[in-house]
């Protein structure tokens, strides 16, 4: 991993998840078509500000009843507590149903919100449902899959490997950023790259924006902002 700081990370969270994706199109070509979700996910709560940090991962279902006895589970979920509290921080976990239809069961809501905030979470992704809208930990970003009244059967099945969310392949320690748009996975050798790239961009859309805005803008002013800035968000 590349020498990376909190404040780095922090420094992301200036930007938008869209915007994030922008940049590491610049910093990162080869990632312009995957590396992020690509289903809507449903916000805990959309006016929340960007998070970035780092990924702890974990499998669940709900569906069924865990194989375990009561006494494996309650040791299973004890050490998945243990590796969310882990260092380094902050963290984001990112959680995979891996149920068929995913959310029967919801692994998220007014105590695990809690708790995983307590451990230095500061939000998460699921491709699961999620619960207890009004009752859950204010300022955790969580984005899940659907909203569900149940926790059912839920179980974690496994922790610290590779999940995949909508898309989004994590492993564990790889740095997520997300907002309410969605989650995006950025490689740690771009992160202090981003913010020029981020700055390039806005340079560019901004004339863009500015031929917009004239008084006269038409397809000869769009055209001419056009041969300047190519790609257009």
């Amino acid at each position: 991993m590349t020498d990376l700081t909190t404040a780095d990370l922090e420094r992301l969270t200036t930007w938008d998840t869209p915007t994030i994706c922008n940049a590491l199109e610049i910093v990162v070509p080869e990632r312009r078509g995957h590396g992020f979700t690509t289903e809507q996910l449903v916000p805990l709560d959309p006016d929340l500000a960007p998070i970035c940090g780092y990924a702890r991962t974990a499998t669940i279902r709900a569906a069924h009843p865990s194989d375990e006895t009561k006494e494996e589970s309650l040791k299973k979920r004890v050490a998945y507590y243990e590796y969310v509290a882990q260092a380094p921080g902050p963290t984001i976990t990112v959680i995979q149903d891996l149920d068929p239809v995913p959310g029967v069961g919801a692994f998220w809501g007014e105590v695990n919100t809690n708790v995983h905030k307590g451990l230095g979470s500061l939000g998460a992704v699921t491709n699961g449902s999620i619960r207890d809208i009004k009752d859950s930990a204010r300022d955790f970003n969580l984005l899940g899959g659907k909203i569900g009244p149940s926790h059912a059967y839920v179980h974690v099945v496994d922790f610290g490997g590779t999940v995949n969310v909508f898309g989004m392949a994590v492993s564990h320690g790889d740095i997520i950023h997300a907002d309410h748009h969605g989650a995006v996975m950025v490689p740690a050798e771009a992160v202090k790259k981003l913010p020029d790239a981020v700055a390039a961009i806005a340079n560019r859309e901004a004339r863009i924006l500015d031929a917009t805005r004239a008084p006269d803008f038409g397809i000869e002013k769009l055209k001419a902002a056009m041969g300047v800035s190519r790609d257009i968000h």
